[in-house]
């Protein structure tokens, strides 16, 4: 605002940040209306989980982008919530647009808070920042992690707290070669801590499992990259889940078939929790997993059983 001159003291306009005041000084500001974004609204259907006049709650869909950038122009989560919100968003950063404070992949599903203002803007940034959000994934990746696994206890970065939860630490930067890629790094990078429990594997040995992840940080691709690093790399996953085949031996040849054709990496934004920035209110949400990776398991617990059957001559 001082350097767009909307700023004065009596008949000074402050020009520079750095000026200094003094008790009782009184400081006019000029405050103009949220200018309109380039942004076009769209009407897209979104599944709101809660809303109020300061934030809102979205169920994003595996596929939709979070925000426009160069290859997805439009149709994006901020096309849909400016057609929906309309004249309810009081502006954010001198634009009357939602404040995106975090983002999930476009095919990760999942929950997301967005800021329809400016003060619920900087609430919910700060809390980021401090890492005090709660945030809770439901993946399906290769194998299972477990303490008793002999190759783990060789992979940096890795260990084990009680309950059989997998801690992975490292610094995470882009990849040299590629761009589009994170990779795990131990200088020059940002501070990145995930962890992980087994909530149901399937077959004997486990060759796949069904993990509950959170994060200490949060950093782009921090999941996928992480589990990747530690030989669990996510079922779909086309850009961090290797080639890494499932046992037919395991599983049985329908389920791997599923497996191999699941169109997106297995990830879920299951459980979100905060502060309401202007409330101080908890606030705790869950989003039930999509249809596909429902139907994922589903796929999963029915080969390893017909498989099983199968073995025993009962099929």
């Amino acid at each position: 605002m001082i350097a767009d001159g909307a700023v004065s003291r009596g008949a000074e306009v402050l020009a520079n940040p750095r000026a200094r005041v003094a008790e009782g000084d009184v400081l006019d500001l000029h405050v103009v209306h949220a200018a309109e974004t380039e942004t076009r609204p769209q009407d897209i259907a979104l599944d709101v989980i809660w809303e109020d006049d300061d934030l809102i709650v979205i169920d994003k869909p595996a596929g939709m982008v979070v925000h426009p950038a160069p290859g997805s122009p439009d149709q994006t989560l901020v096309n849909a919530l400016l057609h929906h919100c309309g004249d309810s968003l009081s502006g954010v950063g001198g634009e009357r647009r939602p404040g995106i404070v975090h983002r999930i992949d476009k095919d990760t599903s999942g929950l997301l808070v967005v800021a329809k203002s400016d003060r619920a803007h900087h609430g919910l940034a700060a809390q980021f920042e401090r890492h005090s959000v709660l945030r809770r994934y439901l993946t399906v990746v290769h194998g299972a992690p477990d303490a008793a696994d002999p190759r783990l206890r060789g992979v940096r970065g890795t260990s084990f707290e009680p309950g059989n939860i997998l801690k992975i630490t490292s610094q995470l930067a882009r990849h040299r070669t590629d761009r589009q890629k994170q990779a795990v790094v131990w200088s020059g990078g940002r501070h990145a801590v995930t962890r992980a429990r087994v909530v149901e594997s399937f077959g004997a040995p486990a060759a796949a499992s069904l993990l509950e992840c959170w994060l200490e940080t949060g950093r782009t691709h921090q999941i996928r990259v992480h589990l990747a690093h530690a030989g669990h790399g996510l079922i779909g996953d086309p850009v961090y889940g290797g080639r890494r085949k499932l046992s037919e031996r395991a599983l049985g040849a329908g389920a791997v078939a599923i497996c191999a054709g699941f169109p997106r990496q297995a990830l879920h934004a299951a459980t979100l929790g905060f502060i309401h920035p202007v409330t101080d209110e908890a606030l705790d949400f869950a989003a039930d997993m999509p249809a596909d990776m429902v139907a994922l398991l589903d796929a999963l617990r029915g080969g390893e059983s017909a498989h099983a059957d199968a073995q025993r001559g009962e099929i």
